[in-house]
């Protein structure tokens, strides 16, 4: 299984370490780190939405982005979006569910996704 595994495993790892070589560090801080703000959460959550990554890389991704400066918060948007937000597969799940099922789930998960992220701020700002 790892085996089975191991190609997209690296080629998703390649493929973040070049983006985050090419974007510099003030500006992955600046769009997501501490002081983005409210600004930084919704744009992790598109990203998380729009995303198609296996849940098995996006842990090691988090924290890559954890040691570049990303907050707890922001990571926690990201993942969760990126588990239940499915834009991309939109339309498969519209054909099995409906349209409007589909839009339904989509649209509670990603206020949901927000509501993780800033729950998660709260708790690591008090902790």
């Amino acid at each position: 299984m790892f085996l089975n595994l191991l190609p997209a495993f690296l080629t998703i790892l390649i493929l973040v370490s070049i983006v985050l070589f090419l974007i510099p560090k003030e500006v992955l801080i600046k769009w997501l780190g501490k002081e983005s703000g409210f600004l930084g959460m919704i744009i992790a959550a598109l990203v998380g939405s729009i995303s198609l990554i296996p849940g098995f890389i996006a842990y090691p991704l988090g924290k890559i982005l954890v040691n570049s400066g990303v907050t707890y918060s922001v990571i926690a948007i990201f993942i969760t979006t990126l588990m239940m937000v499915g834009i991309i597969t939109l339309p498969i799940e519209k054909k099995f569910f409906g349209l409007k099922s589909a839009l339904i789930r989509n649209a509670f998960s990603f206020i949901g996704a927000i509501i993780v992220g800033v729950l998660i701020g709260l708790l690591w700002g008090i902790l």
